[in-house]
């Protein structure tokens, strides 16, 4: 077996709906059923989905659109300067490129400012305020921000500055006292779509100054809101839709030259290319220093500029992904001796030192690793303040229960999945008590499991060209439309290796009946070792088209892997114990071996053998869903079928260390049988120690041959032994050989070493299946599946 490492949720399939939207849209089955799980079962809107014009709402909609527009036009005819103030994250940066671009181009004396991170942390602050006002601002919008600012907003007022907040995080109970608030997510608002990212909210503020939809501004509000994680659906598809066309043949310098940068096509620029490309090395800077250089290169129009920046902000990058890498260890290390997972649901760890920019990473990382709501705080010792970002699991919802802590919590803001906080440092070990109770009322054992929701299954002769292509209507893909992720079942494997410098990766060839499909599993290297010949693979990932040298083939990018059943792995033969004994899971693993000398087999390891002789003894010992492993022969088949009986071990590790080789040594017939004893009796007497290799040469015998029919003989009653001297007994007694006990043992080991020990894999695989309840168990789990 081959535990999944997630909870696999796979949605149904309403075959009503799918068969109409195949019908009236002529799609393929598969993205009908696509769509379906997207709730979009209506033809018309999931021909709108797919086909249909983008949709850019009223912007005036928003509340308090129409007096920003009217202050920020009077503030521009006045020459009144304007200051605006955004975030040091991709979003941030977007955002405040948008309204610098907007602002500038309508002739307005403007300045942006984004807070430094480690010196003033997120949001408006006093301080900055203060200064703004001491420069001569009276006007300050913010962007992806400030929506948390009560106090900074009642400072702007007492200054006499006009206070515009823009933003999209989740509004509070109480709103600030501004000038306007712009917020699709207002209790009072009409506007038709709530999900807008920071930078969303930018563009719509951009599109009423402009009076018309601003196109060429698309390709940043696409930057944010695909690095700010919000759902592709709605005006976000529309944006990010259009924003990549947008960004594939931009012109601006600072684009083209973080594409360069990066190693990737402009032309061929997705959503993956921004999320995994762009916006990181964005994000970098504001996480390592001031984000204001990644605003200038978005601004810019100078391409020397452009190129010089983009390559300030890859080295900066890569300083970010040693940084990260380094607290990631220290944080894993830190959890595992300090606040071990399965003690603490929620996980709140932090430390003096750590770069405050990178924990939201960090928190990510651990999430991965513990799959557990987590805070990870930079500790100031001066200041006596943490500093802290969040990352949270399905069920959990951040924002919600941090808002239970508001009075430890003096500046916090985020989502139901991410948030970002300030607190002090004394006040962390309560942080950590409250939330943990909060999530053992909220949470259950099985939710601490990851989930991964599968859009459906797909047989391996479904998979084609056309159909992977068609996948294409439904990108961009992003939060609440990602891409699909779908499951195939009970496939053979026709080929399996580890791939890669370091071997991380895993390469396989699907198959079943005439139909194959090539499979990566980036990550999923060391699978290789858990997976036995003749498996029976179900796996998830997404499908896509591999192209080389001109050849388009399917393939799927397996994600995870699931086997269940029982698994042999035949390490007969492998002389080094070593070399395949790493590979045994520890979990619920038993060493077992039938004769107390092989406990020497086994030097490096204190862990304890199991030594059965007996029936008994292998018939009380519990070995399902264990990794079993067979250290010797036994020396009857019976002990082995005590141990097998009724049972449904995970694997089966077959080893089978023997001294004897009996299959090997010459198994005597009667016809030897009666050769020897006519021989004997020719002889009266046979010195046995002195001329038993001649005899054994001559007849082209083993020595043991000769030894074994001469031990039967004996006690048979047939001849006496004494001191090697063989003699015939005068008695006429009939007796068949299996009546010798050593026939009978040495018959019985014969048999057994040529069942388990020079079988085929096949065979001795087959001969596991009829002694345990594998085949019995995998009959049931494929009804379970359906």
């Amino acid at each position: 077996m081959l535990k999944s490492k997630s909870r696999w949720m796979v949605k149904d399939n309403d075959e009503a709906h799918i068969n109409n939207l195949v019908d009236k849209l002529h799609i393929k089955p598969l993205v009908a059923s696509l769509l379906v799980n997207r709730g979009l079962t209506d033809p018309v809107r999931a021909s709108d989905f797919l086909f249909g014009e983008d949709v850019f709402h009223d912007p005036f909609l928003l509340t308090d659109m129409d007096i920003t527009v009217e202050r920020i036009k009077r503030a521009i005819q006045g020459n009144e300067p304007i200051l605006v103030f955004g975030d040091y994250d991709a979003d941030g940066v977007s955002s405040t490129t948008v309204m610098m671009t907007v602002l500038r181009d309508l002739g307005a004396d403007v300045e942006f400012y984004i807070p430094n991170r480690f010196s003033e942390g997120y949001g408006p602050n006093e301080s900055a305020f203060r200064m703004a006002k001491d420069k001569g601002f009276n006007l300050i919008i913010t962007v992806d921000t400030g929506i948390s600012a009560l106090h900074e907003a009642k400072v702007a007022k007492e200054l006499g500055i006009d206070l515009i907040i823009t933003d999209h995080h989740e509004p509070g109970p109480i709103l600030p006292d501004a000038f306007a608030i712009i917020h699709p997510k207002r209790e009072d608002s009409q506007y038709p779509f709530s999900d807008l990212a920071g930078v969303g909210v930018a563009f719509k503020l951009a599109h009423a100054l402009y009076g018309s939809l601003p196109e060429e501004l698309l390709e940043i509000a696409a930057i944010g809101t695909i690095a700010d994680l919000v759902p592709l659906q709605g005006e976000n598809r529309s944006i990010v839709k259009k924003g990549l066309a947008k960004l594939r043949s931009s012109s601006r310098p600072g684009i083209k030259a973080l594409v360069q940068i990066a190693g990737a096509s402009q032309s061929e620029i997705t959503e993956e290319t921004v999320g995994f490309a762009i916006g990181p090395r964005i994000n970098a800077v504001g996480r390592l220093g001031d984000a204001d250089p990644a605003v200038e290169l978005l601004l810019t129009e100078s391409i020397e500029a452009a190129k010089e920046m983009a390559q300030e902000i890859d080295a900066i990058n890569k300083e970010r992904q040693s940084i990260v890498s380094e607290i990631t260890a220290e944080a894993v290390e830190m959890v595992l001796n300090e606040y071990p997972p399965e003690e603490n649901p929620v996980l709140v760890i932090g430390k003096e030192g750590w770069n405050a920019g990178v924990i939201g990473i960090v928190a990510s990382r651990l999430v991965e690793q513990f799959y557990r709501p987590t805070i990870v705080l930079s500790y100031d010792p001066e200041s006596g303040k943490a500093k802290g970002s969040a990352r949270s699991i399905a069920g959990f919802d951040l924002f919600k229960n941090l808002s239970t802590c508001r009075e430890i919590l003096p500046h916090f803001g985020g989502h139901p999945m991410a948030a970002g906080m300030t607190l002090s440092i004394e006040d962390v070990p309560q942080l950590r008590e409250r939330l943990c109770e909060l999530a053992v009322d909220q949470l259950s054992e099985e939710d601490f499991t990851p989930i991964t929701e599968v859009d459906g299954t797909i047989g391996i002769e479904d998979v084609h060209l056309d159909s992977i292509k068609e996948l294409d209507l439904l990108s961009p893909f992003g939060v609440s439309n990602p891409k699909p992720k779908m499951l195939l079942k009970n496939l053979d494997l026709a080929a399996i290796k580890k791939i890669g410098a370091n071997q991380t990766h895993l390469k396989l060839v699907l198959s079943k009946g005439q139909h194959s499909l090539d499979g990566v599993g980036f990550g999923l290297g060391d699978a290789a070792d858990h997976i036995s010949p003749l498996s029976k693979v179900s796996l998830i990932g997404e499908l896509s088209i591999n192209e080389w040298n001109n050849i388009r083939k399917p393939q799927v990018f397996v994600q995870d892997i699931h086997i269940e059943e029982g698994q042999l792995f035949d390490v007969r033969g492998i002389r080094h114990i070593d070399k395949w004994m790493s590979k045994v899971p520890t979990k619920q693993r038993r060493l077992i071996a039938f004769h107390p000398e092989s406990m020497n087999l086994l030097r490096n390891t204190s862990e304890d053998v199991i030594i059965i002789q007996s029936e008994e003894e292998a018939s009380r010992l519990d070995i399902n869903e264990a990794n079993v492993v067979l250290l010797d022969l036994p020396p009857n088949r019976s002990i082995l079928e005590a141990l097998l009986s009724e049972s449904i071990p995970s694997r089966i590790y077959a080893y089978f260390h023997h001294i004897e080789d009996h299959f090997f040594s010459t198994m005597p017939k009667r016809d030897h049988f009666k050769w020897y004893y006519a021989f004997l009796k020719s002889k009266g007497q046979f010195d046995l120690n002195r001329f038993g290799d001649q005899l054994a040469k001559h007849r082209g015998w083993s020595r043991q041959t000769i030894d074994f029919m001469s031990q039967v003989f004996f006690e048979l009653d047939f001849v006496t032994i004494n001191n090697g001297f063989v003699s015939i007994n005068p008695s006429n007694d009939k007796k068949d050989l299996s009546e010798s006990k050593t026939y009978q043992m040495k018959q019985s080991q014969f048999k057994l070493e040529n069942e388990l020990l020079y079988s085929s894999y096949q065979e001795l695989k087959a001969w596991f299946d009829e002694r345990t309840l594998w085949s019995v168990h995998n009959e049931e789990e494929a009804e379970a599946w359906i």
